[in-house]
């Protein structure tokens, strides 16, 4: 049997991954291949939190792997010429591989493919990670979409998803002649061990993916349309770092919903797969507008009045220390877990881009560092929603109020007293807006801020008449 490599890179799975079965189906010996090239990412180098993740996860997989009587060839350097060293090695007379979407790999990936081919080795890739490619929907006058709803209307008539499948139980073996380095050289994991908290609430790789989403069929799916927005309560999939590296694919989800379908949860269902589908949207937006990771979708922003950053203000909203217990409870619990309840990103990012008045890159390049699901599109449409100045945005006048969004959305403050402990013993009232009583706050909590390090009031204000001199 001819050998193939199969490149793996945010396909981190082995059921239901096109470019391997491609291999197996047309008869190579799939070798499977990791390279570690993270500066070809451009701008948007992968973030401390997401190595640490994928660490773990390239672990599982060569697990996996090895388990079929494979395993994995990790090498790092550049990816073209690592991928022709691998070819010399082997004899590979083809490659596979799972398409990526990011501005700076797209152009990459289609160098590749075409030097391989014009050195008469095959090169095919495949969709290994949406529902619809960006490229196979447009509007009626042939553009992209800007708006979500007629976005995703149009694409539940397109889709056209594959029947999961399994992989084989054994794999051909892997010459010992061709040999890659050991994980430990990526040197992924960090030391000292700052991410030890991460792995308390996930466990990445595809069995921890599969899990996650029977936890959730079994449990959240019930109710989801509502307690989604309930940071106190576990009322989300928790698939999204799974979802970003491949370690399940969009299309089993589906058919495991439809599975468990019934009149009972068909709302909550549709509610979910509606979600999915702002992730669709998220990677058909990077692909038309590849600009927007840095500049705004929207060009009236373009010569917005954002202010000059404070670095003291700045860094007190990364770790946690506005004076403002929701904001502070949820970039604790980033720290900690990397990762935020959704909701409570939204009331983040809008304290940041709103009250403070920063430019959203400054919250997105955080996003990014911490998060263990940091994924280029759904960061990009999250902040420039947030902050107004992207597709179907929450129009910038749209300020949330923290206070009132914590007592929504955490009632019993029991969000806030878990991330932030210090304001525990404070009456529920109280740990919205701990400054209302600065006697009480300073005798239960003396190393809390005693108040916003912008007020509410003041920041508010301050955004609407930016915006009102832009020509808003």
């Amino acid at each position: 049997m001819p050998n193939a490599l199969v490149w793996f890179r945010h396909d981190l799975r082995l059921d239901d991954n096109p470019a391997l079965q491609a291999a197996l189906d047309e008869g190579f010996t799939p070798l499977p291949v990791y390279v570690h090239a993270p500066a070809e990412e451009g701008e948007w180098v992968p973030g401390a939190a997401s190595q640490a993740w994928l660490g773990r996860s390239l672990e599982s997989l060569d697990a996996s792997l090895r388990q079929r009587g494979s395993r994995l060839l990790i090498r790092h350097g550049a990816s073209r010429r690592t991928l022709q060293d691998l070819i010399d090695a082997s004899g590979a007379t083809a490659v596979f591989w799972n398409r990526k979407y990011e501005p700076a790999t797209q152009p990459r990936d289609a160098a590749i493919k075409q030097a391989l081919r014009d050195n008469g080795l095959r090169a095919e890739s495949f969709n290994g990670s949406l529902l619809i490619e960006p490229w196979d929907i447009a509007t009626q006058q042939g553009q992209p979409y800007k708006v979500f709803t007629p976005f995703w209307r149009a694409a539940q008539t397109r889709l056209r998803l594959p029947a999961p499948w399994t992989a084989p139980p054994r794999l051909p073996a892997v010459d010992d002649a061709i040999t890659g380095v050991p994980l430990e050289a990526l040197e992924l994991r960090p030391r000292p061990s700052w991410d030890i908290g991460f792995w308390e609430a996930w466990i990445p790789g595809e069995a921890g993916a599969r899990e996650a989403l029977e936890i959730f069929i079994e449990g959240a799916l019930n109710g989801y349309r509502t307690d989604r927005d309930r940071p106190d309560r576990t009322g989300t999939s928790r698939l999204s770092p799974h979802l970003h590296f491949g370690e399940i694919a969009p299309w089993r989800i589906m058919a495991e919903l439809e599975r468990v379908r019934s009149a009972a949860n068909g709302a909550d269902m549709e509610g979910y797969i509606r979600e999915l589908g702002w992730r669709e949207f998220a990677y058909h937006l990077l692909h038309h507008f590849p600009h927007t990771t840095t500049q705004d979708l929207n060009p009236r922003f373009a010569h917005f009045d954002w202010a000059k950053v404070d670095p003291a203000a700045l860094e007190a909203w990364q770790r946690g220390r506005t004076g403002v217990p929701i904001i502070d409870a949820g970039l604790r619990e980033l720290w900690t877990t990397g990762y935020m309840h959704n909701r409570v990103r939204m009331i983040v990012a809008s304290y940041l881009t709103k009250h403070l008045r920063y430019h959203w890159l400054h919250g997105a390049h955080w996003f990014w560092d911490t998060l263990v699901d940091a994924d280029l599109a759904n960061n990009t449409l999250g902040w420039q929603w947030t902050a107004g100045t992207g597709a179907d945005a929450a129009p910038y006048f749209r300020v949330f109020n923290p206070v009132t969004q914590a007592e929504k959305f955490d009632p019993r403050g029991e969000y806030i007293a878990r991330w932030v402990p210090e304001l525990a013993a404070l009456p529920v009232p109280l740990r919205f807006a701990p400054w209302q009583k600065p006697d009480l706050l300073a005798h239960v909590a003396p190393d809390y801020p005693r108040g916003p390090i912008m007020d509410l009031a003041e920041g508010r204000d301050g955004a609407l008449a930016a915006y009102r001199d832009s020509g808003g």
